[in-house]
């Protein structure tokens, strides 16, 4: 019997999003290596972000992202940095997610492996999060991060916030980083067509967990200058249980209060295509039309442009297209 090939998924946010010399420098030292492949790459300036995702043989993984990880302590100065997105590191965070072949155990376990690695040669400290937590106010991110690079100088002095590696002190350019395990998540951000940060903030509170909201909604505003307009962004931490359609006609609904236009959406990274399938059911039943689960991936880009109004979408960003290539 033919052993399963174990892959896993690997995504790694930097904090550059806008110097495109240097994105490619750090780029170079993942490009063209053995046991793993670039899938994906999204660099935002409003951001000023770079998301990575990474897929391959784990083993492989935890290797190749020493070199990343030490070309962005050369390269990335956060006492210099601003952007859109909250951040406590030069790599901010990096998670493993179980493809085939692994489980979410394993995943932990190269979690903390990789953790070991990046705390003894930079002397860089670590938070284990999410599935590798060892600490339950250290499964949400947001937990984590939470004062960012400038607040986590003090934060981690507090003896309650003691790395999982690493001493009570940041690396003084690099900040700290994230690294855990955790089942696929959607990235979803919906554009609001205002430049008054208020209204997606309060849009944010109506969907987000903390709030009162969804379940498995992480969520808040951000401005994006470059593009004239603010996005109520998010985490689907679940897609099965918080589906799509649900976080995007509550969010249409909200915004209907402000008198604000919602006219698109984005994916960063990859989906699956379960998660889309599942909210394109949904429309077919409101439009009663004929509805399949096997519809092409051509078809799926499609209907997601009409009914979720995804733009810069195509079936790249779907992660059975990436394994089949």
């Amino acid at each position: 019997m033919r052993e399963t090939m174990r892959i896993v998924e690997c995504v790694p946010n930097f904090s550059e999003g806008r110097d495109k010399q240097r994105i490619e420098r750090i780029l170079d030292t993942v490009r063209n290596k053995e046991g793993f492949r670039i899938i994906n790459v999204e660099s935002d300036p409003d951001y000023n972000r770079t998301v990575l995702t990474l897929i391959g043989d784990p083993d492989a993984l935890v290797e190749g992202l020493i070199p990343l990880v030490e070309i962005c302590q050369k390269e990335i100065d956060l006492n210099h940095h601003t952007g859109q997105h909250p951040r406590m590191g030069a790599v901010d965070v990096i998670p493993f997610i179980p493809i085939s072949g692994v489980t979410m155990k394993d995943c932990v376990f190269f979690a903390n492996k990789l953790a070991q690695k990046v705390n003894s040669l930079f002397d860089i400290p670590v938070f284990l999060y999410a599935e590798a937590a060892q600490k339950d106010d250290r499964v949400a991110l947001p937990n984590i991060r939470k004062g960012e690079f400038e607040g986590m100088k003090e934060k981690i002095k507090d003896p309650h916030w003691t790395p999982d590696f690493g001493k009570n002190e940041i690396h003084p350019t690099f900040g700290c980083v994230a690294i855990g395990a955790r089942e696929f998540l959607v990235a979803f951000n919906i554009d609001c067509m205002t430049m008054d940060e208020s209204i997606p903030k309060e849009i944010s509170k109506a969907i987000r967990k903390s709030n009162g909201g969804f379940q498995y909604i992480q969520a808040g505003p951000a401005t994006l200058e470059q593009r004239g307009h603010t996005q109520v962004t998010m985490n689907i931490l679940d897609y099965k249980k918080n589906p799509m359609y649900r976080i995007f006609e509550t969010v249409q609904m909200e915004a209907k209060r402000y008198h604000v236009n919602m006219p698109s959406c984005e994916i960063v990274g990859l989906i699956p295509k379960d998660a889309l399938l599942r909210s394109l059911e949904y429309y077919h039943a409101c439009d009663q039309t004929p509805y399949s689960k096997t519809m092409s991936l051509d078809d799926i880009v499609k209907e997601a442009h009409q009914y979720l109004k995804l733009r810069d979408f195509d079936k790249s960003k779907i992660v059975e297209s990436a394994l089949e290539g």
